[in-house]
């Protein structure tokens, strides 16, 4: 079968069109490939980078380095945690219990944790002898009867320090 004129033209003109995109494509392809080429002998390259091998190395390091920060960060919670419990605020007011006797001898001291929980401690000292209480303290309060002296410890060390 024999193709007309103007269907002959039109195949060469296709063909021609199809030829020049696939040489573009082709361009690209090749601009793309040298571009990767370029970017995997700068990793695989043993100079500055130390390649492949180094980058492993890196990638392990840092995945200890992240356990060993998790490590860390759960032992900083737990002694955030015990630290709570600990005696952090403390407040001494000295006094004299007895008119007649000279001196501030007697002194109430609380010592509390962070919560305001701890105790109470009391001495009322005279010219026969001295006596010591202790009283229990939740929150800043004590269930226990407080004389004057020992409320005024408990909130002078719940009062936070002035900078």
């Amino acid at each position: 079968m024999l193709l007309d004129a103007r269907t002959t033209e039109l195949l060469v003109i296709a063909l021609t069109g199809g030829f020049v995109a696939l040489a573009v494509w082709t361009a690209l392809l090749w601009r793309s490939q040298a571009t990767l080429r370029r970017r995997l002998r700068r990793l695989l390259s043993e100079g500055d980078g130390g390649g492949l091998d180094a980058i492993a190395a890196d990638l392990e390091r840092v995945d200890r380095l992240n356990e060993r920060v998790d490590a860390l960060n759960s032992l900083q919670r737990a002694l955030e945690m015990t630290g709570q419990h600990a005696i952090q605020r403390v407040g001494v007011v000295r006094f004299n219990p007895f008119t007649d006797t000279g001196g501030d001898q007697s002194f109430a001291i609380a010592l509390l944790d962070a919560l305001g929980s701890g105790l109470v401690v009391s001495s009322l000292h005279g010219r026969a002898d001295t006596r010591i209480f202790a009283k229990q303290v939740r929150g800043g309060r004590s269930r226990h009867q407080l004389s004057t002296e020992e409320e005024d410890a408990i909130r002078q060390a719940m009062t936070p320090p002035q900078a």
